[in-house]
């Protein structure tokens, strides 16, 4: 009775537009996050690949039209992603695909003092788990999922696995909490097996952040017993194949068959989550990791080029969000956001501060109820060289509608993307001055950033 009063009476503090308001619970976050697939390469952005569960979240919720993930290539973007941090503050300069069988490789990773989303939301209360694919680290436990905050994690630490055999090459690369796995299946089936066993066997007394990093649609890593060496091969399941005969292109066709499978997964999770009662109490986030790869069936049209280059097609990618209560079905933002966002927005979302966190994205959520997010932003990028990849040298800027890039092998642009986001007209002898002001600021950057990176 006591307590019944105390309340009666704190609800007459409250203001009058507040009270009579039930206040909301700490929501759950699935967070699934997709491999080389581009912009061209989901049904709601006019693929012509069928992905009708992934499609259903623009339909429950949010669709983003002009959202960046943190950098074109795989590591790299998982940094910006996991850390709320541009990439080019990585300890370890982390700005190209840390490759699994290279020795110097071995000893980079994501170090014991970069912070990620999952280490803060565990201490303030999350159950959190990676399942999929993490590619931040394989050399030194330290590098390691369960060392960055997530309590439950499986599947490989390579950049790409053998869809069947579950190996980089012949090297085994499946792990359950850092035990190696001697398991058969499908690696995007394996997947969403893991996710509904985790799911059901939660705690439900708390929150959960559920990360679900799926390799799918990129290649897998085959072996060629004939040249004793890995192969990168795409790895359709036989029974996909036959869903995307419609396809001419042979190499385009696997890539869908493998992106229809990722969508059946998809939708095992959000049945899953649907199963348990969790949909209203869980914000669903859909985005993939950068830009497909052509060479590979990825498609990024009408944007230019792809994975591993700082065009359009190779760093704006889909992004859809489903949040029951908070975002209107069916919306769509123009607003440019960024994977560098989801550090503080999630975090605002569990009433968890970030103060003493060096972040560099924003928090979203005005967007989600309709604002326009933050005009004239700035978005910095950068590849760094790979002499095995074949890959030099890259600087990317976004200021408001203008783009400056700097290529390794082209030379420099200067685009309008409100203009045309096809970025098919260099406007640096147009605009000589917004040119050279933007070039130096991506150098300033460049230079901040590395700075700041060794004085962590």
């Amino acid at each position: 009775m006591r307590f019944t009063v105390v309340l009666c009476f704190l609800a007459m503090l409250l203001p009058d537009d507040v009270r009579g308001q039930s206040v909301p619970a700490r929501p759950n976050i699935v967070m699934i996050f997709t491999d080389d697939q581009g912009i061209n390469d989901v049904g709601c952005y006019g693929s012509e690949i069928p992905t009708p569960h992934i499609d259903s979240l623009a339909r429950d919720g949010m669709k983003f039209n002009q959202f960046y993930a943190a950098s074109a290539i795989c590591t790299p973007s998982r940094f910006g992603l996991l850390t709320g941090r541009n990439p080019s503050r990585s300890r370890d300069r982390l700005l190209s695909a840390l490759m699994f069988l290279a020795e110097e490789d071995k000893s980079r990773g994501l170090r014991a003092d970069e912070t990620t989303m999952a280490t803060v939301l565990q201490q303030n209360g999350y159950a959190t788990a990676l399942i999929g694919k993490w590619h931040l680290g394989h050399g030194k436990p330290e590098f390691s999922a369960n060392r960055h905050g997530f309590a439950h994690v499986y599947g490989h630490t390579a950049g790409c696995v053998d869809f069947f055999t579950l190996c980089y090459g012949n090297t085994p690369d499946w792990y359950r909490n850092g035990e190696l796995l001697d398991e058969t299946g499908y690696a995007t089936d394996l997947i969403a097996d893991e996710t509904e066993r985790h799911l059901a066997g939660r705690d439900a007394a708390k929150p959960f952040f559920l990360f679900l990093p799926f390799n799918a649609p990129h290649f897998g890593k085959g072996w060629d017993d004939g040249k004793d060496q890995p192969v990168n091969i795409l790895q359709p399941h036989p029974r996909d194949l036959e869903r995307v005969k419609f396809i001419a292109d042979p190499t385009r066709r696997k890539f869908a068959a493998m992106t229809v499978a990722l969508d059946d997964a998809v939708g095992r999770v959000l049945a899953t989550l649907d199963h348990h009662g969790l949909r209203d109490s869980t914000v669903v986030i859909f985005m993939t990791d950068h830009g497909g790869d052509p060479n590979y069936g990825g498609d990024n049209r009408p944007l230019r080029a792809g994975k591993a280059t700082l065009f359009e097609g190779g760093i704006r990618v889909p992004c859809l969000v489903r949040w029951p209560g908070t975002i209107k079905p069916g919306s769509e933002t123009d607003a440019v956001t960024s994977a560098l966002d989801w550090f503080p927005t999630l975090c605002a979302a569990a009433g968890v501060s970030t103060n003493g966190l060096t972040l560099d994205g924003l928090d979203l959520r005005d967007v989600f109820r309709g604002g326009p997010g933050v005009a004239d932003r700035e978005l910095f990028f950068e590849l760094g060289a790979h002499a095995e990849l074949e890959r030099g040298d890259w600087l990317a800027l976004r200021q408001g509608d203008w783009k400056y890039v700097s290529t390794p092998a082209a030379g420099d642009f200067l685009f309008n993307l409100r203009e045309e986001a096809e970025e098919k007209r260099n406007l640096m002898n147009e605009s000589p001055a917004k040119f050279s002001r933007m070039k130096e600021r991506a150098i300033e950057l460049s230079g901040e950033y590395r700075r700041g990176s060794q004085r962590q």
